[in-house]
C-alpha cells in the first residue's frame, strides 16, 4: 500500500507538489479565509493531479471526489455550466477512467498505467463528438442562464476533449486539462472581480495549469520508458 501511495514519487514531484499546496494555502489566508469548501477542492485537486502526472489511478479517485466539491463552489457562483460539467461529465468519466486505469497497469505495476498511443481514426472520432456534446451543452447553459455563457461552453468543449483522452489514456489529455485551466481562470477572473475571495479560486487553477503542464511531459516521459520496456 506505501508503495502504491508514495512510490510512485520522486523527489522532483514532492518538491512540486508542496509548492503547490503553499501557493494555495497563501491565496486562501491572503484573498479568502472563509471558503474552507474551496480551499477543500483546491487541495484535493492538486493532489489528484500529481498522482495523474505519474498515471497513478489514485489521481481518478481523488478527481471523483474534487468534482464534486467543486461542483458545490460553481453551484454558488450561478456557473452551472461548471457544475452540470464536472457533476455530470468529468466525476463520471473519472470514475470510467479508473476502471480503465485499474485495468490496464504497466507490467503489473498497478501505481503506473499503461500509456496508449491514439491513432487518426480514434482522433477523428473524438473531435466530432466533442463538438456534438459542446453543442448540446450551449443550449442547456443557455437555458439555465448561466453566468458568462460563452466561456462556460469553452469550459465544456476542452473538459469533454481532456476526460475522453484520460479514458483513452494518452499523455495529451493533460494539455487538454491545461487548455481548461486556462478558460477557468478566466472565468473565475471575472468572478473574483465582483467578490475578491474568488481570487483564491484563480490561483488555484493557475497551480492546476502548472501540474497539467508538469503531467504532459512527466507521461511523455513515462511513454518513452515504456517503449523502451524500462520504468520509473
Amino acid at each position: 500500500m506505501k508503495k502504491f501511495l508514495f512510490g510512485c514519487f520522486q523527489k522532483t514531484d514532492f518538491i512540486f507538489w508542496g509548492v503547490s499546496v503553499l501557493f494555495i494555502l497563501l491565496s486562501f489566508f491572503l484573498f479568502d479565509r472563509s471558503n474552507i469548501v474551496s480551499l477543500t477542492a483546491s487541495l484535493i485537486g492538486v493532489t489528484s493531479l500529481i498522482y495523474c502526472a505519474k498515471g497513478n489511478p489514485l489521481g481518478q479517485a481523488l478527481m471523483i471526489v474534487f468534482s464534486g466539491v467543486y461542483g458545490i463552489i460553481s453551484y454558488g457562483y450561478s456557473y452551472y455550466g461548471e457544475m452540470i460539467t464536472y457533476l455530470g461529465m468529468t466525476a463520471p468519466m473519472a470514475l470510467i477512467s479508473l476502471i480503465s486505469w485499474v485495468r490496464n497497469p504497466y507490467k503489473g505495476n498497478r501505481a503506473q498505467v499503461k500509456v496508449k498511443r491514439l491513432n487518426g481514426k480514434e482522433l477523428l472520432f473524438a473531435l466530432p463528438l466533442t463538438l456534438a456534446v459542446t453543442v448540446l451543452f450551449y443550449f442547456i447553459l443557455k437555458a439555465f442562464s448561466t453566468e458568462n455563457l460563452w466561456m462556460s461552453t469553452v469550459s465544456v468543449a476542452t473538459s469533454f476533449f481532456a476526460v475522453y483522452l484520460t479514458l483513452r489514456r494518452s499523455p495529451y489529455f493533460a494539455l487538454a486539462y491545461a487548455a481548461n485551466d486556462v478558460v477557468l481562470i478566466f472565468l473565475w477572473g471575472m468572478a473574483a472581480f465582483k467578490q475578491l475571495s474568488y481570487l483564491s479560486v484563480v490561483i488555484c487553477f493557475i497551480t492546476f495549469l502548472l501540474n497539467d503542464l508538469y503531467g504532459f511531459f512527466s507521461w511523455k516521459k513515462m511513454q518513452a520508458l515504456q517503449n523502451s520496456g524500462a520504468s520509473e
